[in-house]
């Protein structure tokens, strides 16, 4: 995302009435779905990509529940022309009989009432995804036209609707010889401005169900205009096992066997799988219902307990400590290991309607001893991962120990030594974090220019020299090692790891600025490494930007130029290039006309007539034309520097965003990790796609 910076505007309080009055016609009974279309956040979080595709989950949810309980075996997710997606399932099909105490059918009651569904008297679901009952409806009331397709009992029923109401009767249009319910639904551009299905998106949404509910089948086709047309097939017999191998497929392997656990307590079905990876970080996918709890909860808690309590009690037992003192930590035995954490129970309490977190404390219970058992009968019977499992987490431990001692030196040192910031820092006067800018530069030479050109009030130069420690090959005791670290650390003010605090970050803008070359490139993917392991919260909270400093400066008389690509410099060239030859051509064009007066005809074809062409063409377009191309930023001049990247009234900055994390972790595991194989499949796959590269 590039984003110019600029000054919002003071936004005014609108005045409801002149009196202030506040009686009972102030107050407003929203009916039927007018609450959705209302506040569309409430129910699908945002009207923005994620809401829009929430849409689609939604209706999915109905048939991975329908899945679930033994009714479905396949279902399909259709995007169509116009924006209009369709999704079918071989399910039993929403009931389209009279409900006794509305009068109106089950369908309609389903499609145009909130909390309104099969899923509360826990007869027709022993469990399901679509708690709330608000699932469904939400999609009609947010849906531009909506038509449901229901066949039950050997007939074909048909009904549709438009934003939330109905505009047709339930009507019976055909016989049919199977079962199940086809949804179709166009959404609402007065609620969606941006209406642009995105299949990756989709895809991994689909293959991810398709993990929690093995033996199902779950098809996507794309028949969008313009689109080569997409068809995917998604079925697991082997379920969450087979989505460890998939999310430890692009990494070694410690530990040879998955474990895996499935088992029923207190009607809490608990099933787990985990796999260790040569690997610092850590995978944890935790899922109620199979929806994806990306804040964890009870599950998860229960879970971790399990582990750490049970590679401990393994430990001493194995008399792996000395003297039979010590323990690991949680982190120490979650280095490396890749977990799946899916719980199916008819009452699962989530935090808000998009389920971020599961809350059910008996949850935790079942987990953590139903893990406990089993993970503990896995180590005594494949004694070799458990090997490898203990020793990974003792490296564990003694990295962070001495990470510990190390951070603590660096704070101590800090405080009691007096020298809280670097002394290559060139700080700003100001001290208030929102209008402070950090640049980090690299190298002593743009670091000068920098220092220089800079707007000393507001903006902070740090220069680091030569490229800093690779942190994705490298412990977190050795990065904090490294003295362009902790130099960026003590800078930034907010610690790090377990004693970071974002509320401490001395500048809301933090700016990675680098040469724009390929070792510039290497530089500033190593430091946005380093922020997103590290400093994510900053990422998060929209205060890292990357500079934009131009390639080339081009002259031509008194007049100046910058162009930040190639495509930038040849449409500088082209602009001045074109006011050279209309200078030249307004010349000849009177001297032309003077002399075939007599003819209109030949005077059009006089004026038309191209102008001689150099023997050397290339000199002869660029004469006059002063074209510099920077190799660093230590070649520009501190005004120029100023003037072309840290000038807030004209520079560009590329906010770095980060739309999927856990695609990111990959990538970035893929590009900076210890394996070479990824990366090389990697670059092979994405060679051609490069542009503009700087060898």
């Amino acid at each position: 995302m590039v984003k110019k910076i600029k000054q919002k505007p003071t936004e005014k309080k609108e005045i409801l009435n002149d009196n202030n009055s506040y009686t009972a016609k102030d107050i407003y009974v929203l009916e039927g779905l007018d609450p959705v279309r209302k506040r569309p956040g409430m129910y699908i979080g945002s009207t923005g990509v994620d809401g829009l595709h929430h849409l689609i989950w939604e209706v999915v949810d109905n048939s991975i529940d329908e899945a679930m309980a033994g009714f479905a075996k396949n279902i399909l997710i259709e995007i169509l022309a116009e924006n209009e997606v369709a999704i079918t399932d071989d399910g039993r099909g929403i009931p389209v009989d009279t409900h006794e105490k509305t009068k109106k059918s089950a369908l309609e009651i389903v499609l145009t009432t909130l909390h309104a569904g099969g899923k509360f008297g826990g007869k027709s679901y022993k469990v399901a995804g679509g708690l709330h009952g608000v699932g469904v409806s939400v999609v009609n009331a947010l849906s531009e036209h909506l038509q449901a397709e229901i066949c039950r009992e050997g007939a074909l029923y048909q009904q549709e609707y438009s934003r939330g109401k109905a505009i047709t009767k339930l009507k019976k249009v055909g016989k049919s010889n199977q079962e199940g319910t086809k949804i179709i639904f166009k959404p609402d551009p007065e609620i969606f401005k941006d209406i642009k299905f995105d299949t990756k998106k989709i895809l991994d949404h689909l293959r991810q169900q398709a993990y929690l509910t093995p033996g199902t089948t779950i098809r996507f086709k794309d028949y969008r205009e313009g689109t080569k047309l997409s068809s995917y097939t998604f079925h697991f017999e082997s379920g969450i096992i087979a989505l460890i191998r998939y999310l430890a497929r692009d990494y070694k392997r410690l530990t040879r066997n998955v474990f895996y656990v499935s088992q029923e307590k207190e009607n809490i079905l608990v099933e787990v799988a985990l796999a260790y990876i040569d690997d610092n970080e850590s995978t944890e996918a935790s899922f109620a219902n199979n929806i994806y709890t990306p804040e964890g909860g009870m599950h998860l808690t229960g879970f971790r307990s399990a582990l750490t309590r049970s590679l401990n009690d393994y430990a001493k037992e194995q008399e792996i400590f000395k003297n039979g003192n010590g323990s690991f930590a949680g982190e120490d035995t979650r280095e490396g290991l890749i977990a799946v954490i899916s719980v199916k129970l008819q009452e699962p309490q989530f935090e808000g309607q998009t389920k971020a977190k599961l809350g059910n404390p008996e949850v935790r219970t079942a987990v953590e001893q139903i893990v406990s058992e089993s993970f503990k009968e896995f180590l005594e019977i494949n004694k070799e991962d458990a090997k490898r499992i203990i020793e990974k987490s003792l490296l564990s431990a003694k990295a962070r120990e001495a990470a510990k001692k190390a951070r603590e030196n660096i704070l101590r040192k800090g405080i009691l030594e007096g020298t809280t910031l670097p002394g290559k820092l060139a700080d700003c006067i100001s001290r208030r974090a929102e209008e402070s800018e950090l640049f980090i530069v690299e190298g002593d030479s743009a670091g000068g220019s920098a220092k220089t050109g800079r707007d000393r009030n507001t903006q902070a130069i740090l220069p680091l020299r030569g490229k800093i420690l690779n942190i994705e090959k490298s412990r977190f005791d050795r990065m904090m090692s490294s003295e362009e670290i902790k130099s960026l650390i003590v800078a930034l003010g907010t610690a790090i790891s377990e004693d970071f605090n974002l509320n401490k970050l001395r500048y809301h803008k933090v700016v990675i600025m680098t040469d724009a070359d390929s070792d510039g490139a290497h530089i500033r993917t190593l430091l946005l490494t380093l922020f997103f392991r590290y400093f994510r919260p900053i990422i998060d909270h929209g205060y890292l930007y990357i500079a934009q400093p131009p390639l080339y400066r081009i002259q031509k008389g008194k007049e100046v130029h910058y162009a930040y690509n190639e495509a930038e410099k040849q449409e500088v060239l082209d602009k001045i290039q074109g006011k050279t030859k209309e200078k030249e051509t307004s010349k000849s064009k009177v001297r032309k006309l003077k002399l075939v007066s007599e003819s209109k005809e030949e005077s059009i074809l006089a004026v038309e007539e191209p102008m001689p062409e150099s023997k050397t063409d290339e000199l002869a377009e660029l004469k006059g034309i002063s074209i510099q191309r920077y190799k660093g930023l230590g070649e520009m001049n501190p005004d120029q520097l100023w003037e072309t990247t840290m000038d807030p009234a004209q520079r560009v900055l590329k906010l770095v965003t980060i739309e999927n994390a856990e695609n990111a972790d990959r990538l970035f595991d893929i590009l900076m990790g210890k394996e070479v194989l990824p990366r090389k499949k990697f670059i092979q796959a994405y060679a051609q796609k490069v542009q503009n590269l700087d060898v």
